[in-house]
Formats: C-alpha cells, sequence, structure tokens
C-alpha cells in the first residue's frame, strides 16, 4: 500500500533533488577554498542512491563520488581542485548529482552545480560567464541569496552571536512538521488534519537544512 501510494512520486527524472550548495567557487590564492563541501539532503522516507558525475574530471577529485542517503539524513560530499593554473581561470564547470531509489537503477532525479575557478576573491570576473550562463545563475542563487540577507539582518540586530529567537523557533517547526505522519498513512494516532503531504515535508527539509547552515555560522 505505502509503496503504491508514492509510486506516482518516482517518475524518472521529476524528483527533487535538495543540495546546498548550488554553486562552488575555488579561489587560486587561498588554499583553503581548494576544497570544498556539497551537502545532500534526502527528506523522503526511503533511501537514496547517488552518483557525482563532473563534465572535466580531471581536474577534480571527488572523496564518494557514489553512495547512499538514508531516509531523512544527509551526506558530504568533498570536492579537490587539483589543477589550479591560470588557463583555467573562469572556465565553468559541472557537477551533476543523479540519485535513484536503492532498488532501481534509473535516475529519479538530477541536480546541477556549476563550478569556477578565479584567481582571487577580490578579483572576481563576472563577464566571462556567457549571459545565458550568467542568467542561469542569477535564477538558481534566488533563494540563497534571500536566506543569505535573513542571516545577515539578524545578526546585525543580535550583538550576542548567537542565532535569533525566530530562527530557532522556526526550525522547532520544521522538525516538528518533519516528524509529523505522512498523508495517507491509516496506522497513526495523529489526527488527519495534522498529517502532511510529502510536498510540505519537502519544503520543511529544506528550510530546516537553511537553517541549520545560518545557524553554525553565528
Amino acid at each position: 500500500m505505502q509503496q503504491q501510494s508514492r509510486q506516482p512520486d518516482l517518475v524518472e527524472g521529476s524528483l527533487p533533488v535538495f543540495v546546498f550548495p548550488t554553486e562552488l567557487v575555488f579561489y587560486a590564492d587561498e588554499q583553503a577554498s581548494h576544497k570544498q563541501v556539497l551537502t545532500l539532503y534526502n527528506p523522503y522516507e526511503f533511501a537514496l542512491k547517488f552518483k557525482v558525475l563532473c563534465t572535466a574530471p580531471n581536474k577534480y577529485a571527488v572523496v564518494d563520488a557514489t553512495g547512499a542517503v538514508k531516509p531523512q539524513c544527509c551526506v558530504d560530499i568533498v570536492i579537490r581542485h587539483r589543477d589550479v593554473r591560470a588557463c583555467h581561470y573562469g572556465v565553468i564547470d559541472k557537477f551533476r548529482l543523479q540519485v535513484s531509489e536503492q532498488s532501481q537503477r534509473k535516475a529519479l532525479g538530477r541536480k546541477e552545480v556549476m563550478a569556477t575557478l578565479l584567481p582571487s576573491a577580490a578579483q572576481e570576473q563576472p563577464q566571462v560567464r556567457p549571459q545565458e550562463e550568467e542568467r542561469r545563475m542569477k535564477e538558481q542563487l534566488a533563494d540563497r541569496v534571500f536566506f543569505e540577507q535573513t542571516a545577515f539582518q539578524t545578526e546585525s540586530r543580535t550583538v550576542s552571536g548567537g542565532p535569533s529567537l525566530l530562527t530557532v523557533l522556526l526550525g522547532l517547526v520544521c522538525m516538528a512538521a518533519l516528524m509529523l505522519p505522512t498523508l495517507g498513512e491509516q496506522e497513526s494516532t495523529v489526527p488527519v488534519y495534522l498529517h502532511l503531504s510529502v510536498n510540505k515535508k519537502l519544503v520543511a527539509a529544506y528550510v530546516l537544512g537553511l537553517l541549520t547552515m545560518v545557524i553554525l555560522r553565528t
């Protein structure tokens, strides 16, 4: 019964993939930036397999390029830039994260993350990006910019440096939403009006992930 209820969501290529951050920027003059971390979230009720692909695999070393993510968990994927040369400045490479269910081989969802090598953080060169790539970057980073600005405004109001009460409360609400039964579950003592759909739980999981990043940076 449970398998039949979630089957419509498992159409090939249609499963939303939640990855943070949505862009990787490496700086040649900053050794620490040569290692980046991608966090893959799995807010679903079933485990996922993942695979990391790249348009320039010789330039990067990916730790655990394949693996699995348990239900409602996340996994960190370490990416190292191992070919830091001036000829690669401004070149946009792409990583593709493909996810599938443990028992299937077809890719249920995919997410592309762009990676760029710049000479210095003080010398970013947006003009090297094609116009189409620049437009896509703005669209993909729209949500990130919103949350980063919110976090900055919160920090300016709280001199103590800790997370604001609103951030903590919102995180608790998201956690409570994830613990509620999924819509369609029969064996539950929780009232039906408190059962949440899969889409609502996806939103709660994504917001919770972003709030976690904000709290860890305060």
